[in-house]
């Protein structure tokens, strides 16, 4: 039984990259759907699309790389855990990596980056971070 599909979502992605595949293929659920949009908006991946399997759907995520195959994204962590809750207010979106890497943060209004959360003046729970 998994109990952290979000940690399992990133670990998916990190180890990929590290094995220099192509493309990945997660479980989907409409928060997965949620931050590969973020990814693919932000340009950390190249694109993603929902594919229908014989039970529920899949996620097939194509990763980005650089010109010398080094990966785009350096880094991925996890924020808030089901263990561990970790909410910010408005005013303590935070910045990662001096305002150069992405906060994922699911609020009130939708999943957005912390630089939208901030211009929005809304708060929520940190997900995850991408440099």
């Amino acid at each position: 039984m998994l109990t952290d599909p979000i940690s399992d979502y990133l670990t998916r992605i990190r180890n990929a990259l590290a094995a220099e595949h192509d493309d990945v293929e997660v479980p989907a659920s409409r928060l997965k759907k949620e931050l590969s949009r973020i990814l693919t908006e932000q340009g950390y991946i190249s694109s993603f699309e929902v594919e229908p399997t014989a039970v529920g759907e899949v996620i097939r995520i194509k990763l980005k790389y650089t010109e010398d195959r080094r990966p785009v994204i350096s880094g991925l962590r996890r924020a808030s855990r089901p263990g561990r809750r970790h909410y910010v207010d408005r005013t303590q979106v935070p910045r990662v990596d001096g305002g150069m890497g992405t906060a994922i943060v699911s609020t009130s209004t939708g999943v957005m980056t912390g630089h939208q959360a901030t211009a929005k003046g809304v708060g929520g729970e940190v997900v995850a971070y991408v440099w």
